[in-house]
């Protein structure tokens, strides 16, 4: 019994591992394609109603923002200056008390969300 002969040039190979993977993909979307057109637990379309244009919202105004009593100028510039000596460089535009009593995920959060700036 005689064995055929096989071929060793790459490009062949590739060619033929490549089409054969590209048919497996168009065809599993076929497959999915159909399973979406077949699907028993699809909600029957509902018909379309006609909206009203939108009409014009006039924007908020912006709230000012809230000072919590209890916090002294010069705390807020001397958190004010650590932010900036850390590396920020945007305006300041609240400080607030943190709730001691979260969890410690949201402090690791908060801390890593400082490190990424």
């Amino acid at each position: 019994m005689e064995h055929a002969t096989v071929t060793t040039n790459p490009l062949i190979i590739m060619m033929i591992n490549m089409t054969v993977v590209f048919i497996v993909l168009v065809s599993l979307i076929f497959v999915i394609k159909f399973i979406h057109f077949i699907d028993p637990t699809k909600q029957p379309a509902e018909p379309e109603v006609e909206e009203a244009p939108p009409t014009p919202v006039q924007p908020a105004p912006q709230p000012a923002p809230v000072i919590e009593e209890g916090v002294s100028p010069e705390i807020i510039a001397a958190i004010s200056a650590a932010i900036t000596a850390y590396g920020f460089s945007g305006q300041i535009k609240a400080v607030r008390i943190i709730n001691h009593e979260s969890t410690p995920w949201r402090a690791s959060a908060r801390f890593n969300n400082l490190q990424r700036k």
